[in-house]
């Protein structure tokens, strides 16, 4: 053993271990930095990690200024200084661009990139990223308690219908919250609840229900087409008599008050690394956050979960994610999945620069140039 040697000694097994350390939130910091700023807010605005860029300036809803960090492990960096500003507008976001004020135009709508492209000086790039786009149900809502409810939602959305309207076919409707990069884990023959609103009707007849409001909670401008998908989703469910009223909230805190009835929230869930227990148990099991902000609970799901993340019998492993399925997206649905998501990024063609299949933008040296 020497000073750059970490052992790990488990009291139970954990087939994730290695994923987990090298997902993302589990970056290396630097400890006296940290534990010299004033707060843990005064620390994120200019945190000292490891990467390639260091925080200059941080004018939170303005602006972001990185510079490189030249003793970088990776190499010296490629660029000096990275500026990110924020445009709320899409229109702006395009104009400043093509008149040369931006560099990079992020998060187009689907139904912009063909002005940018008219341009033959520019170029879009992305597409689909890992991380799906959901509802998230709160069933202690009077009208969410009955899972047939939440059921005849997940039954009344045509997903397919939004990935052409919206994003014009540039996106895909997954098998439900999972990956084909699970390998052995991937339940090829899933899929989200099909969209049946014969179905959807039966069940809010056997539940009872009789037009009673529903809240959907909404973070406006969190997600590219959110307020055109939460606009088409209501009137999906309005056509099977589900009375669903969008309300517009303006930080997270606001979605989870309870001051208020919560009951159905925008959201989306990534797979840090290729297994589910970086998805369905770290976001909806008994230490996510959707239970501990007390939206759901399951008894089995809870014992599924656990054995998950403990057991080392493939087998046995890939048998208990399909039960978990079962419960999350079916018989208990906490959630339901629309599509996944994607993400384009305009861009002057002379920029050797290639989008990433993420949210983040990679300017290391290895993405620069090529």
């Amino acid at each position: 053993m020497d000073k750059y040697t970490v052992r790990f000694v488990n009291r139970t097994p954990d087939v994730t271990m290695e994923g987990r350390l090298a997902r993302y939130g589990s970056d290396i910091m630097n400890r006296r930095s940290f534990e010299e700023a004033g707060s843990w807010l005064d620390w994120a605005r200019k945190p000292v990690t490891t990467g390639p860029y260091m925080v200059a300036e941080f004018r939170p809803d303005v602006s972001l200024t990185l510079v490189a960090h030249d003793a970088y492990w990776g190499g010296r960096p490629p660029l000096k200084q990275i500026r990110f500003v924020e445009v709320p507008e899409v229109s702006s976001r395009i104009n400043g661009l093509l008149s040369g004020q931006y560099q990079f135009a992020c998060d187009l709508p689907p139904d912009q990139i063909e002005s940018v492209e008219r341009n033959r000086a520019f170029e879009v790039q992305g597409g689909t990223i890992l991380n799906h786009r959901l509802t998230v149900f709160d069933k202690n809502h009077p009208q969410l308690r009955d899972p047939r409810v939440r059921r005849a939602i997940t039954h009344s959305m045509d997903r397919q219908a939004i990935v052409e309207s919206l994003w014009a076919g540039r996106t895909v409707v997954p098998k439900g919250l999972q990956w084909d990069y699970y390998g052995p884990m991937f339940h090829a023959d899933w899929s989200v609840p099909a969209y049946d609103p014969a179905e959807a009707r039966r069940l809010l007849r056997e539940a009872n229900y009789r037009g009673e409001p529903i809240p959907y909670r909404l973070l406006n401008n969190y997600y590219t087409n959110q307020v055109a998908t939460a606009q088409v989703l209501v009137e999906m469910w309005r056509s099977v008599g589900l009375n669903v009223q969008i309300e517009m909230k303006e930080n997270w805190a606001q979605i989870f008050d309870r001051s208020s009835p919560r009951a159905v929230r925008d959201w989306s869930n990534s797979a840090p690394f290729n297994d589910p227990v970086s998805s369905i148990v770290n976001q909806h099991g008994p230490n996510g956050q959707q239970q501990q902000v007390g939206e759901y609970a399951n008894e089995e799901l809870n014992r599924l979960s656990v054995e998950l993340e403990t057991s080392t019998d493939r087998a046995r492993r890939r048998a208990v994610f399909r039960r978990m399925l079962e419960i999350a997206e079916r018989e208990d649905p906490a959630y339901t999945v629309i599509h996944q998501n994607a993400t384009f990024t305009a861009k002057r063609k002379d920029i050797a620069w290639k989008a990433s299949p993420a949210f983040a933008m990679d300017f290391r040296a290895g993405n620069w140039g090529a």
